[in-house]
């Protein structure tokens, strides 16, 4: 009972994924974390949502090593982990196989900033990380994941603070924020913006991405201490 909540914060965010259409039968998980005490809590694997109770998420330490839970973790568990130890002010992590942004990973490109809807988001191209080496698949395959993502990040200097969200080459995207339901909120953005980017390349083939003027504008009307969009949300 003592990590109820956290079982519970996770439930619900695994739940708004199949909600949100972001995946389908099994595919996809979240997980969230107390990091006053180095727990965290993520989707059984291999078990639909239908079925998912709150109960039912396992509790992990940030040694891969289970505390809790009757089912196995998600076997995306290490990339979770490691996005933790590494990223330390999220509080949430969500993977899902969204039809969009899939296909951009699977075309191991970046999502173009093409419009404003983007940059509300984050200043940058949605990242996609290297093809894995051989020998990292046959290795500690999830564990690398999480170093794909790691090393993209310090390749291109990005802040996991400002970008939220991130391709997996040929596999898929990642998202993480504050908390599980900001990770899903995340998740959900980003599908969009692979498909909205998707629909501009339809259109014209040609497009580049819009003016740094205007995306500084949208985003810093959103974001950091002279924000003035919203009632102080998402």
């Amino acid at each position: 009972m003592q990590y109820k909540s956290l079982k519970e914060a996770a439930y619900e965010a695994n739940m708004e994924i199949q909600h949100r259409q972001l995946a389908i039968y099994t595919f996809g998980n979240v997980s969230a974390i107390d990091r006053s005490a180095g727990v965290v809590a993520i989707k059984p694997s291999g078990v639909p949502y239908a079925e998912l109770k709150p109960a039912d998420m396992v509790l992990v330490d940030l040694e891969n090593k289970v505390l809790e839970g009757a089912n196995r973790p998600s076997s995306d568990t290490k990339t979770h982990i490691l996005l933790y130890r590494h990223f330390p002010n999220i509080g949430g992590v969500c993977h899902t196989h969204s039809t969009y942004a899939v296909a951009w990973a699977q075309a191991m490109r970046a999502i173009p900033n093409f419009g404003t809807t983007h940059a509300d988001h984050l200043v940058t191209a949605v990242p996609v990380t290297e093809l894995m080496s051989d020998e990292m698949i046959l290795g500690d395959y999830e564990h690398e994941t999480g170093n794909q993502i790691l090393d993209i990040f310090r390749k291109e200097n990005l802040s996991p603070d400002e970008v939220e969200m991130v391709l997996v080459a040929c596999h898929g995207p990642f998202a993480w924020g504050k908390d599980a339901a900001k990770a899903v909120y995340n998740a959900a953005v980003l599908e969009e913006l692979a498909k909205m980017a998707y629909l501009t390349l339809q259109i014209n083939p040609l497009a580049s991405s819009i003016k740094q003027t205007l995306i500084d504008k949208h985003y810093f009307r959103k974001h950091g201490q002279n924000a003035y969009y919203g009632q102080g949300g998402y």
